[in-house]
């Protein structure tokens, strides 16, 4: 059981059935379709897996398309939105895996400078350099998050043609240390999970800096449902770090939290022990469907479990039932 103020969940445990032999490796992102069916993006050998809401495989799509899975949102009319991060696309899908539409150029970054594990971003660029998410405003305009190797946020029509952008490395208002999800209000406020400086920022559509929150650990990935909650998927200070860093023994957890559009706390769970039921390791999606039950992914396997700070079977997605709020 996981509680908090005015928001009950409880997990169920063993929730996805997938085929015999198969497995997610990751499951970098998690998205619901307008049927709630429920949509795996993951690193294994079938990219997108899609159950139903008892957690019954129906279908997988995506092989040898995607390069490292990483963000993923599915819009009012089924769209569906997959930031692939090593080949620096965004790739628009129907739900039966079909490719309408691809943003950005395949291998091809933008100049920013970054050289991975080696260089930080130098200066922010066009789109895209190590992409991580995507979002819709309700005008259908696309907003990007960008990236690893970049430090923006680009905008594009709801045809797919480029607006503008905006962000530049660093830490005061408007600059990002690895914008790393993004997600837009109906009273279209821009809110962009800046994970290494531990805040989410606020902006205009038009890219003008509102408001942040600070009382996040690293945030991973952001949703916003149909009653104005914001899911917060949150790293911690433990979690994605090789074990040759030196962690504080009582350094902050992951963790999951679900605020107002104001940022007040209605909900905030996450225990120490990052395998057991309802707890996490690494959560990177986050996603609500229409009754308000919350699915949370997480990259847990790769590098035989993180680096061995975690079993192999340890769970990288978790279905969450809300019983009370």
């Amino acid at each position: 059981m996981a509680s908090a103020n005015d928001i009950e969940y409880e997990v169920i445990v063993g929730w996805e059935k997938l085929p015999d032999g198969w497995s997610f490796v990751e499951v970098a992102g998690v998205a619901t379709d307008s049927k709630d069916r429920v949509y795996a993006f993951n690193r294994g050998e079938h990219p997108m897996i899609v159950f139903d809401t008892d957690g019954n495989f129906l279908n997988a799509w995506g092989e040898g398309i995607f390069t490292n899975p990483h963000g993923i949102y599915i819009g009012p009319d089924d769209r569906v939105y997959c930031a692939d991060n090593f080949d620096h696309t965004v790739r628009i899908f129907d739900t039966g895996g079909q490719l309408l539409k691809t943003l950005g150029e395949a291998n091809k970054p933008s100049d920013t400078g970054f050289v991975a594990g080696k260089t930080p971003v130098q200066q922010s660029a066009g789109p895209f350099n190590r992409v991580t998410n995507v979002a819709l405003s309700q005008l259908g305009e696309l907003y990007v998050s960008d990236g690893y190797g970049n430090a923006r946020v680009h905008k594009f029509d709801n045809q797919g043609e480029y607006l503008t952008s905006w962000g530049q490395p660093g830490s005061g208002p408007g600059e990002f240390e690895l914008p790393h999800a993004i997600a837009v209000d109906r009273y279209d406020r821009v809110y962009v999970a800046d994970r290494e400086n531990s805040r989410v920022q606020i902006f205009s559509t038009d890219g003008d800096y509102l408001t942040e929150w600070n009382d996040l650990i690293r945030p991973d990935d952001l949703f916003i449902d149909a009653d104005e909650n914001m899911y917060v998927a949150e790293l911690g200070e433990r979690a994605g770090l090789a074990p040759h860093v030196d962690i504080p023994p009582h350094a902050p957890h992951a963790r999951v939290s679900v605020l107002t559009l104001e940022g007040d706390v209605r909900a905030r769970f996450g225990g120490t022990d990052p395998v057991a039921p309802g707890n996490f390791f690494a959560p990177h999606g986050i996603w609500a469907d229409s009754k308000g039950d919350l699915y949370v992914s997480e990259v847990t396997v790769s590098g035989g479990g993180r680096w061995g700070l975690v079993p192999m079977d340890c769970h990288s997605l978790q279905k969450f039932v809300r019983i009370r709020g």
